[in-house]
């Protein structure tokens, strides 16, 4: 009786500290990211709270495995505590595995657009410094050979070859029009919406407040209707984890349809 006793005492402290460890590690991580977008800290401090967090929730989950086993062969049942625990552990492990999934997926550049022979250019919002200077060869000797730019041009060719030009039916300041709209539709702050062809604006993430630039070319399509081409660039970061790719492919599928 005593030692069973013992078992219950200790399952149910280990129950507790898998919830404790696996709900803590959603809050730290919550708190790294929106600490990163208030500006709090950088946001790599936030990603370094992102991997202690995760741990944290994998401990968590083990914990919550272990006290499920000893609280089986304990009086009483503490199995909603441990599952809890253990559900919210392989949740949030399973969100970030596939964000790491994702990013191993997509080639390390953060400036995405539909045009590389003539890429849209940003008139109000400005581009980071290091825009194209930091694209990685990942110890291609090919890409080594080549400069940064072209790189960046490889890369994204290989990755993103299903982004081209699209045409609408259109007048340019009607499609401008229409851009801008959908534009303000997203959330995304309009720095600017020039009629004669260029609608520039900001996308912000929940958490971190990553911002995005994002700029939409349209130009005359001399069989009728406009030609729209865009770009999107990170203002933080190597790899965008293939977040431009995906906002520009689903911008211009709306626009379209629109």
């Amino acid at each position: 009786m005593a030692d069973a006793l013992r078992k219950r005492i200790w399952a149910g402290r280990l129950s507790w500290w898998a919830l404790a460890l696996s709900l803590g590690g959603v809050v730290a991580a919550l708190i790294g990211a929106i600490g990163s977008g208030r500006g709090l800290w950088p946001f790599m401090t936030g990603f370094l709270i992102l991997r202690w967090a995760f741990y944290a929730a994998v401990a968590g989950g083990v914990l919550a495995i272990v006290a499920w086993f000893m609280a089986r062969r304990a009086p009483g049942s503490l199995g909603i505590v441990n599952l809890v625990a253990l559900a919210v552990a392989i949740a949030f492990a399973a969100y970030l595995l596939v964000q790491v999934r994702t990013a191993r997926s997509v080639p390390p550049i953060h400036d995405v657009t539909t045009d590389l022979d003539s890429v849209p250019r940003f008139f109000r919002l400005s581009l980071r410094e290091d825009n194209l200077d930091n694209v990685p060869a990942e110890g291609d000797p090919e890409l080594m050979r080549m400069t940064p730019v072209e790189r960046w041009r490889a890369l994204h060719r290989e990755a993103y070859g299903d982004l081209a030009t699209i045409q609408v039916p259109w007048s340019v300041d009607e499609t401008v029009r229409r851009a801008e709209a959908l534009a303000r539709e997203r959330g995304w702050e309009v720095a600017s919406a020039d009629p004669r062809g260029i609608v520039e604006a900001t996308d912000t993430s929940t958490f971190f407040r990553f911002k995005d630039d994002v700029v939409v070319r349209v130009t005359p399509n001399p069989a009728g209707g406009s030609h729209v081409d865009m770009r999107s660039v990170s203002r933080v970061g190597v790899s965008d984890v293939g977040v431009n790719a995906r906002r520009i492919r689903a911008f211009l599928d709306d626009l379209r349809a629109n």
